[in-house]
């Protein structure tokens, strides 16, 4: 019989996962697109899928006073939605969507459960993922709180940068200041500075990354905590 061909997919969860936990996961797994403000989890609603990107970045978006929202964390092709599910909960207070579109592989959070149950190997990956995913939330509510706003928003375009492919952002200056919490007025204030660096290019509904190291150098140490602890959870 010849041999079966090697499933591979861009998500690096999924790319990080035994040849048995991958056959095991791969019947369940459905590619989808991820439509632009797609939400995939809803607050304190029950969690019935979960998504492994592949292309794109989702927001987790808590909401604060005054029905204000703000951006706590981003996961994209490093990671996975559902983390509540894998620590054993079926929601989230958190609110989910698609920040940029993309796609990804989903799976029933009921599969994924029955799974973990029978591979606790598969969830021990899964765990690490949200160790590191709980450091970048955490670095996030640390930025938001004592960082500029210049260095926040290079930290964000990092991030974004990070789980995409090429230099080009698709994004509004609307939505960035729902990101990070701040009036649009600040957020155009901000992009300038960068530009008149010479670290990226605003355009109408995107931003291009010029000079990444740039950016790393202003965004100091707000950046670059959570995605080392990411590589040495993961490796």
């Amino acid at each position: 019989m010849a041999p079966q061909p090697t499933i591979t997919y861009r998500n690096q969860l999924l790319d990080a996962l035994s040849p048995s936990d991958l056959a095991l996961l791969a019947p369940s797994l459905t590619s989808v697109d991820l439509e632009l403000r797609g939400e995939l989890e809803r607050p304190n609603r029950p969690i019935k899928n979960v998504f492994f990107p592949e292309a794109g970045m989702v927001s987790v978006v808590a909401k604060g006073m005054h029905g204000k929202e703000l951006e706590v964390g981003v996961i994209g092709r490093e990671g996975m939605t559902g983390l509540m599910v894998v620590l054993g909960n079926d929601r989230s207070p958190y609110l989910s969507y698609t920040q940029i579109a993309g796609n990804a592989q989903r799976i029933k959070a009921d599969d994924l459960r029955a799974a973990m149950l029978q591979r606790p190997q598969l969830a021990a990956v899964f765990l690490r993922y949200v160790q590191a995913f709980m450091i970048q939330t955490t670095q996030t509510a640390i930025s938001n709180g004592s960082g500029k706003l210049e260095e926040r928003l290079a930290r964000w375009l990092l991030m974004a940068h990070d789980r995409v492919d090429g230099d080009n952002l698709p994004m509004i200056h609307d939505f960035l200041a729902l990101m990070l919490g701040v009036r649009r007025p600040g957020v155009t204030v901000a992009l300038h500075s960068l530009e008149a660096q010479g670290l990226i290019k605003p355009g109408r509904a995107t931003v291009t990354i010029l000079d990444r190291q740039g950016l790393e150098k202003v965004a100091k140490s707000s950046y670059g905590i959570p995605e080392e602890e990411y590589k040495r959870r993961m490796q």
